[in-house]
């Protein structure tokens, strides 16, 4: 079937274990609906086996004026994944004179997903979430992927990476319908705090070496980025009430 479909794996599988590669990896990101847009975020942390690489890793990104994206996994192939991602967004509508529609950017991050299938059996998986402004219902929309490609509508929040069943337990408690913009930020702050409390892979705020999440605000007006003035103010509230 894989075969048929021009899916099957191109390449061999390496001699010594993925593990052994030194391949950082990308942990936990989530987006949430609010009354007027979306949430999406992500910590900071990127580890290899049981070592961190780095603690300052970028994992959101705009993907264009009405939407960002933002990947766990493999993160030299998840960053190579956005940089492609982009680009096509921006050919099309180069091209086409008009945005992609919102589920339109779903389905062609599907597809790259799908693509990467073969990377996947060797255990070099990119599992991204979508997140944008959909003018044509006025609302904020959230897709969650699985590592063959499937594409999923999350009616209220979705995360994935190492720590997605923790945050998505915090959040399943925290979400409500009517939640601003600004208690939409704090729950996902306090949702990445959760996750970072038991999720060793998962890095929580650092307020000493001044490291804090990406997050980005996605509405009518477009995507914009939280200020690490506010997100600071919200770490620190949300350190506080850990038990």
């Amino acid at each position: 079937m894989l075969k048929s479909l021009g899916l099957s794996p191109r390449w061999e599988v390496p001699q010594s274990p993925v593990r052994d590669l030194g391949a950082p990896e990308a942990t936990t990101v989530l987006a949430s609906r609010y009354s007027e847009g979306v949430v999406i975020g992500g910590d900071r942390q990127a580890t290899e086996g049981h070592l961190i690489a780095h603690r300052r890793m970028r994992k959101v990104f705009p993907s264009d004026r009405m939407s960002a994206v933002a990947v766990a996994g493999t993160a030299g192939l998840a960053l190579e994944m956005v940089r492609l991602f982009c680009v096509e967004l921006e050919h099309y509508e180069k091209i086409e004179g008009a945005m992609l529609s919102l589920e339109g950017k779903a389905n062609f991050l599907s597809r790259l997903v799908r693509s990467q299938l073969p990377l996947a059996f060797q255990g070099l998986a990119v599992v991204p979430l979508f997140a944008g402004y959909d003018p044509t219902t006025e609302q904020g929309r959230v897709y969650t992927f699985d590592v063959v490609g499937g594409r999923y509508e999350e009616h209220n929040y979705g995360a994935a990476g190492s720590g997605a069943v923790q945050a998505r337990a915090f959040l399943r408690t925290a979400w409500e319908a009517e939640m601003t913009e600004a208690d939409a930020v704090e729950k996902m702050v306090a949702a990445l705090v959760a996750a970072a409390d038991v999720d060793v892979a998962t890095g929580g705020p650092d307020l000493r070496r001044g490291i804090l999440p990406n997050l980005a605000v996605i509405d009518a007006d477009g995507v914009r980025e939280v200020s690490e003035e506010r997100l600071e103010e919200v770490a620190r509230s949300s350190l506080g009430v850990i038990r």
